[in-house]
């Protein structure tokens, strides 16, 4: 077989590997998810009149605050999801997993392949599953194309495996899993700080340029823009400049940890 071909190979069994894990340990992911769908119902519910009359300035509208509200949770979703990436990369390598890998005749790389495709994968889902939610309590997108929706998918795919190549990364320099869990928390408080509940304009003047330049506020800007019709203007660049930007970080950052590991 040529190297492609055993890459491929172990790749795909490393994935399998990974799905199973996920399947018999699911309380990992469902506590994960719990964040984002805590927070769309929260809002909605408890500050959803209050949220929307003070975004528009006239009456309580809280059908257009869900609007509003729901591609930043989305995105919010993918960043707790991949917590979980950081979990289980942190426990291979402490468990002694890899050290016996290491000793077998398979693709070097294929390891964190596996992880990054299967936390790809379950992104995908929760943002599925965190949608299906959100068309559930109102939210709807009737003017989106078709084309529209491929590239908020799209998006969607390539933030995923941006901040899952980061959180692999975080895994690898974790100590423990409880330390990359800690470590892989800024992938959640980040959407916190960004335009995914309120918009720039409404939040302080020092605090605005912390808020616009950071991965999640261009990305929220821009699935808003394919999912709602509003204007998303430069924030499409931004958007992939930072998943290509974060996923080349991520990938050289892992790969130079995970190869350097003597363990």
């Amino acid at each position: 077989m040529s190297a492609l071909s055993l890459a491929v190979r172990d790749s795909s069994t490393m994935l399998r590997r990974n799905l199973l894990h996920a399947r018999r340990y699911p309380s990992l992911t469902l506590n994960l998810l719990l964040t984002p769908i805590m927070l769309l119902l929260l809002f909605v519910y408890v500050f959803g009149d209050t949220m929307s009359a003070g975004i528009s300035g006239g009456a309580p509208d809280r059908s257009a605050y869900i609007a509003y509200l729901v591609p930043g949770l989305l995105l919010m979703t993918i960043g707790s999801t991949v917590v979980g990436t950081a979990v289980s990369v942190s426990n291979d390598m402490t468990e002694g997993i890899i050290a016996r890998f290491r000793t077998m005749a398979i693709h070097r790389g294929a390891v964190l392949v596996g992880h990054v495709v299967g936390s790809v994968l379950r992104s995908v889902m929760s943002v599925v599953l965190v949608g299906a939610v959100a068309v559930a309590v109102g939210f709807r997108s009737t003017d989106a194309t078709v084309l529209e929706w491929l590239a908020a998918f799209a998006l969607l795919v390539l933030f995923a495996t941006a901040l899952t190549w980061i959180a692999v990364g975080m895994g690898l320099v974790s100590p423990n899993a409880e330390a990359a869990g800690n470590n892989a928390m800024p992938l959640i408080l980040l959407p916190l700080l960004s335009s995914a509940f309120v918009p720039l304009h409404a939040m302080p003047g020092w605090f605005q340029p912390i808020a616009r330049y950071q991965p999640f506020t261009p990305a929220i800007e821009t699935l808003r823009g394919l999912l709602l019709g509003t204007r998303i203007g430069d924030n499409a660049w931004l958007a992939a400049a930072w998943c290509v930007g974060l996923t080349v970080l991520g990938y050289l950052w892992s790969t130079a940890r995970f190869n350097g590991d003597p363990k």
